[in-house]
Formats: structure tokens, sequence, C-alpha cells
């Protein structure tokens, strides 16, 4: 048969049911009873100790049995494998990630390698992954190793409010930093006509949900966060959480990526960023983006005011690297501009150099902005070691 070019068609992919609001864990079992009936519950001790009562509970309402094994820091290879002779030797029929992307990621793949149904119950805001149909694979020590792609979303997304009240404000400042990658990236692969991760060019409404996370951060991050420090659910916390999982989640993946992720990428190559969360280093990634985009003043300085205001960075200081780290910083640019990766989403070409030249830009500009805005300077990370 021959080889034939097929056009690039418009699709959008989304997760089969998404549950938000406060007390939304308590029924978690009735939403997993519906998917399975063996399931296996993947958290770390820190998240078990917090949520073993709550789960056990709602599962014991409706006659499902309780297994959980533990998890580790990064989504490796190693990790998924291990998860998938969980699921055989247990005859597991739905595992659920809880916890933070990383879980989640690591259940997503060894979910489809098992061929089993996958549910995502994130205990914080803070990354875009739970509802997504792609896992991020890491190294032992955190380095970016690939994405891996699935034919379906997750078949639930469960968050409690409450839950992401009670985390640390952290997790939820990170989870900004992703999200508000979301609408920049979609925006720069619209404009490209690329394809986007879900295999396909980019719909109106993969555009407009990514927009509509943009709009609903701006408007509600900074009375969110502060509502997270009196550990409160408000109005502002449950329209950030959607913003930041469901939104960024449907506006990533189907409006697709472009710089700001593949600098994430490229970031983590650096052991001095080792121990910042994933949207820190995406923040970079924007702020990078929209020097290489050339974007209009008012909007790179407004990021730049928002974003510091928020806590996240958009200097190299802040993620422990300088202007004179020339070598790691050349590595950055050459991880984030191999052949496939995200940034040749972008309108226009972007060369290894041209990420080196915007990475050390940014630091003199962001420093020059905070200071005209009466904003502190900013202070130097050290990773731990």
């Amino acid at each position: 048969m021959t080889n034939v070019s097929l056009p690039l068609v418009k699709t959008i992919i989304a997760p089969s049911r998404y549950v938000q609001g406060k007390g939304a864990i308590h029924q978690l079992g009735t939403y997993i009873e519906k998917i399975g009936k063996n399931p296996l519950v993947v958290a770390d001790d820190l998240v078990w100790g917090l949520l073993e009562t709550d789960i056990a509970a709602s599962f014991s309402e409706v006659g499902l049995p309780v297994k959980r094994v533990g998890f580790g820091r990064f989504a490796t290879a190693q990790a998924v494998n291990d998860l998938v002779t969980a699921i055989t030797d247990n005859e597991i029929d739905v595992i659920l990630g809880v916890g933070g992307g990383s879980a989640i990621d690591a259940v997503k793949a060894a979910g489809y390698l098992a061929d089993i149904r996958w549910a995502s119950i994130p205990t914080a805001a803070s990354t875009d992954a739970p509802a997504s149909a792609l896992s991020v694979i890491y190294t032992e020590t955190g380095e970016f190793v690939e994405y891996r792609f699935f034919p379906r979303n997750p078949d639930l997304v469960l968050i409690d409010t409450q839950v992401v009240a009670n985390a640390p404000v952290e997790f939820l400042i990170a989870g900004v930093g992703d999200a508000l990658a979301t609408w920049l990236e979609a925006r720069a692969t619209g404009r490209s006509f690329s394809a986007t991760m879900a295999g396909g060019a980019q719909t109106h409404s993969a555009a407009a949900l990514a927009r509509l996370s943009w709009e609903l951060i701006w408007e509600n991050a900074i009375p969110a966060i502060e509502a997270v420090r009196a550990r409160t659910v408000t109005p502002a916390l449950e329209n950030l959480v959607e913003a930041n999982t469901l939104l960024s989640g449907l506006g990533f993946e189907s409006g697709g990526l472009a710089a700001a992720h593949a600098i994430h990428n490229g970031l983590t190559q650096a052991p001095q960023t080792h121990g910042l969360t994933h949207g820190q280093k995406v923040n970079i990634g924007s702020v990078t983006q929209l020097v290489l985009e050339n974007a209009p003043r008012k909007e790179l300085d407004d990021f730049i005011v928002f974003t510091t205001r928020v806590g996240l960075p958009n200097t190299l200081t802040e993620i422990g690297l300088t202007i004179d780290d020339e070598k790691e910083l050349r590595a950055v640019a050459e991880a984030a501009t191999v052949p496939g990766e995200t940034i040749h989403a972008q309108p226009q070409p972007v060369t290894a150099d041209d990420v080196f030249q915007a990475l050390r830009s940014i630091e003199g500009y962001s420093r020059r902005v905070r200071a005209e805005a009466g904003l502190p300077e900013p202070v130097f990370y050290h990773a731990a070691h």
C-alpha cells in the first residue's frame, strides 16, 4: 500500500469524568465503583497518612477492598514497571494515583501498560498532569527523559478543594506557574498551525479553554493563595483549582505546548535547579518564551510583576543560576531545542543559541521591572545536595 501523507485534522481529548469540590474525597468510592471492583491506590507515605481514613471509609461504603502501594519521588521507567507488576500480581482492574503529578503520571503509564483503567486523585492543584493522556518520565535524579502518550485520558479526575487548602501553599503557587504557560503555548501553537499533544490540529474550543484558564488565574490567584495560607476554601480557590487542573490540562494537551515546557525540560539538566517544582521551572520557560517572541513590553512587564507577586521565579537567580553559568545555560538550551521538542511549535524558528541568549537576558530585565514596580529583589536558590 502506498504511504499517503494525511492532513492534520482537528481534535480535542478530555477525561471521562471530572469531579471537584470541598469534601469530594468522601465520594471517591462511589465514583471508583463505576469503573472497577479491585482498585489499587498509589500514594506516598505522607499522602496516605493524611487520606487513608477518608479513602478507606469511602471504599467501605460501596464494598471496595483497600489495597495501597507506596511511591517515591519521580515517575521513572522502573517505578512504572514496578506498578505493572503490582497490578498483575494482585489482579487489579483500576489504579488510582493519589498525590502529586509524578505519582499520577506513573499510574497512567502503568495502567496503560497493564491494560486497565486509571484515575487521578491530585492532593494539590500543583500541575495540569491529572487530566491528560500523557506521562512525563524522568531519571532517578529528576532529569527529563521522555513523554509517553496514551490512547485515552483518565477515567476519573477527582480533586477535593479542602485537601488542596490543607496542602502547602507552595504547591498551589507551582500550579499557577504551570497553568500560566498554557495560554502562551496554545497561542504560539495556533499561530504556527503545529500539531498539539493530542495528535491533531488545535480546535477553537481548546484555545478558548486555554485562554479561560489564563483569565481565571489572573483574577483569582492572589486571593486563592491567601485562602490556602488560611486553609480555607473560597470561591477564588475553587476557580483557581479548576483553572490549574482541568482547564490547563485540557488547554495544554489539545491546545499545544511550545517553548515554555521545552525550556523546563532543558532546565532539568542543570543540577542547580534540582528541588524546584515543575511550575517554577515552567515559569522561567514562560518568561523566556515571551522574550523569544519579542512580546509587547507591557505584556512581558505585566507577566513579571504578576508572577513576582504570586511568588514564582522570573530570574536565573531564583533557580540557582547566573548569567555567567555559560556551560549550564548552553546545556539547557541544547536540550530545549533537540528535534521533536515542543519549542519547534513556536511560529518562528528557534535555535539553541536563541534560547541561551534569551535565558541570559531575563535576569537583568526582570530585575529592572521588579525594581520599577517596587517589588523585592530576587533571592538566590540553593539546591539541596
